[in-house]
């Protein structure tokens, strides 16, 4: 059967709420993110020590706490996404990869799966409840 054929069963009820969906999503992901940068350069929520400045982990603060923010916002989504994507995969492979090959070993999956969701926010979009969509730059 074909791709086209198959795609089309998807009830238009459904599919018509797509982006606002994606615009929860990021959302949501973007909240989850913020906490991250929150407690390594600020102890909010969660008590992590504070990395000296301008070092690897500080710069990894930085960008969760400013990257949360703009996704959050859905300011600037699809640079801001790639930069995320991107600290995610060598957070992956810097802190997590070398203690085993299996992700649920090395507590990797959290990395892995923010990687490739920021990556669909780099290609995808914000969707329309975003602030790059008040722009019109969506």
């Amino acid at each position: 059967m074909p791709i086209e054929q198959t795609t089309s069963r998807v009830p238009s009820a459904v599919s018509s709420f797509s982006p606002q969906v994606r615009s929860i999503v990021r959302i949501v992901v973007a909240l989850l993110f913020l906490e991250h940068g929150l407690s390594r350069l600020f102890g909010w929520p969660s008590a992590l020590p504070t990395p000296p400045t301008f070092t690897l982990y500080w710069f990894a603060g930085a960008i969760e706490l400013a990257g949360g923010l703009l996704l959050a916002l859905g300011l600037f989504t699809r640079p801001a996404a790639l930069i995320m994507s991107g600290e995610m995969a060598a957070a992956y492979f810097i802190s997590h990869a070398p203690h085993s090959f299996f992700p649920i070993l090395n507590r990797g999956d959290a990395a892995i799966l923010y990687c490739f969701i920021f990556l669909y926010f780099a290609f995808a979009g914000p969707g329309p409840w975003s602030l790059d969509a008040r722009r019109g730059r969506e």
